[in-house]
């Protein structure tokens, strides 16, 4: 399988670098080739969504993001196809989700009071805060927090995605796979800036209860999913969202206070 993938891709290096229009019948074996991958992100989303959410559609907008990156791949850039497509995939099937807005601005508030209330809380404790101290912050009983946590947890799927720019025509112009630097050029102010994005990244899990980390490193490093990690920790699936949610809230709480330098 791993052959037939690089297979496909030096042929479409090849079509892109000899200016040669990608064939029909070449777009056909690559979308059946990535389907496994547009199932895979497919399903790591659905766990935080709603229920009424169709997953056929979002399936179809994962293969629409996929031509896309067909269309758009860049060869000369230092980057997998398989990566490039990842991040079209899953920037497609976002967007999606935003149309959509399945999420409700009563949650959204709820999240970014959240944010902000970590964000608060830490700054003037100089360290993580525990749910209580968050908790007696919004003047909730820890009961309350905790549904409020259940509330917003699918808030943390914009996460990361947010922060992309937007060009002239409006479009979206940053996902952390278009971003990659092009291996003939330099941009030192781009440069610097990632490395203090991931820095502030790196110390903000660092700095994470114990807890927390496991959790994140076992949802996007070793991908497992929820439910596995309760099993392995040995609470709850709900639990464990609770956990990601705290977790992906104090990194974006983190990242915004970047961007807004």
């Amino acid at each position: 399988m791993e052959g037939d993938e690089n297979t496909m891709e030096t042929m479409l290096r090849e079509a892109k670098e000899d200016s040669h229009e990608i064939t029909a019948t070449m777009k056909e074996q690559i979308v059946l080739e990535h389907a496994p991958l547009i199932r895979y992100i497919v399903n790591r989303i659905a766990v935080r969504l709603p229920s009424h959410i169709d997953l056929d559609d979002l399936h179809n907008t994962g293969v629409i993001g996929l031509m896309d990156a067909i269309e758009k791949y860049d060869p000369e850039k230092n980057c997998k196809f398989k990566t490039y497509a990842e991040f079209r995939i899953k920037g497609a099937i976002l967007d999606q989700l935003r149309s959509l807005d399945w999420v409700p601005r009563s949650v959204r508030q709820k999240g970014r009071r959240l944010e902000r209330a970590y964000g608060e809380v830490e700054q003037r404790l100089g360290r993580s805060a525990s749910e209580e101290e968050v908790a007696d912050s919004l003047g909730l009983q820890i009961e309350k927090f905790h549904e409020l946590l259940n509330q917003v947890r699918g808030v943390s799927l914009v996460n990361l995605e947010e922060l992309r720019g937007a060009g002239a025509d409006g479009e979206r112009t940053g996902s952390y796979a278009d971003i990659v630097e092009d291996i003939h050029s330099e941009n030192p102010y781009s440069a610097l800036k990632q490395q203090e994005s991931r820095r502030v990244v790196a110390e903000t899990i660092g700095s994470l209860p114990d807890k927390e980390r496991l959790v994140l490193t076992l949802y996007y490093y070793e991908d497992l999913n929820m439910k596995e990690i309760g099993t392995i920790l040995g609470i709850t699936e709900s639990r464990v969202c609770q956990i990601h949610t705290k977790a992906v809230g104090r990194l974006r709480s983190k990242l915004k206070s970047l961007t807004e330098r």
